[in-house]
């Protein structure tokens, strides 16, 4: 089946035992990438990289949209969930056997990862885009959130679809995570790591 144009997803609950985490780099206007879903060079950093590929390589399972992807070292071993709307539920990838194409409105999560080969309580690690993000928003353990405040990308893709309106601290706090210490990835160009970790009131979206 021929890669479909979009990476749209139609709004469900996303329910999992397991651990969730996300990962993103955002300029000083919350963009993860220019218009046209290219990553510069001036949001690349190696320090958030290490952070980056260390966090991955500590997941059982990465998911993101088509145009999301993280082009590691270890990114062929990886099994991966790809979100689409144009299959049904779930498809087998044409040119990767460790990915899926996975449509969240017509295949449980439990399923995908029983498809794909991991346990109900699999460790999940979100690399984006904004829609992906935005589906998981309510069942993060936690969110990494680097920040490039020397970079700004007018018109760029957006770390979560409330964003420029809010920033995206706010909208994570909006979801029930709250901010850890402000880490200095790399001090001379002011790019600090902040982990958002679930609030313990917070009602979780829970269940098989």
């Amino acid at each position: 089946m021929a890669p479909p144009p979009t990476t749209d997803v139609s709004p469900v609950i996303i329910r999992h035992a397991g651990r969730i985490e996300g990962f993103a780099i955002v300029s000083e206007d919350g963009m993860l990438a220019t218009a046209d879903r290219v990553m510069p060079p001036s949001l690349i950093f190696d320090a958030d990289k290490h952070f980056f590929e260390r966090g991955l390589d500590g997941v059982d399972v990465v998911v993101h949209g088509r145009h999301s992807h993280e082009q590691q070292e270890h990114s062929p071993q990886r099994r991966r969930l790809i979100l689409t709307r144009r299959v049904a539920g779930l498809e087998q990838h044409s040119s990767n056997r460790l990915a899926l194409w996975w449509n969240p409105a017509g295949a449980l999560l439990s399923k995908a990862l029983a498809a794909i080969g991991v346990p109900d309580d699999a460790s999940i690690g979100v690399i984006g885009g904004a829609d992906v993000f935005a589906l998981f928003l309510d069942s993060f353990d936690v969110f990494h959130l680097s920040r490039a405040p020397n970079v700004r990308l007018p018109g760029g893709r957006p770390v979560f679809p409330d964003v420029p309106e809010r920033t995206p601290e706010q909208v994570l706090a909006n979801h029930g995570l709250v901010p850890g210490q402000v880490e200095a990835l790399d001090a001379a160009q002011c790019v600090t790591l902040v982990s958002w970790r679930r609030a313990q009131n917070f009602d979780r979206l829970r269940g098989a």
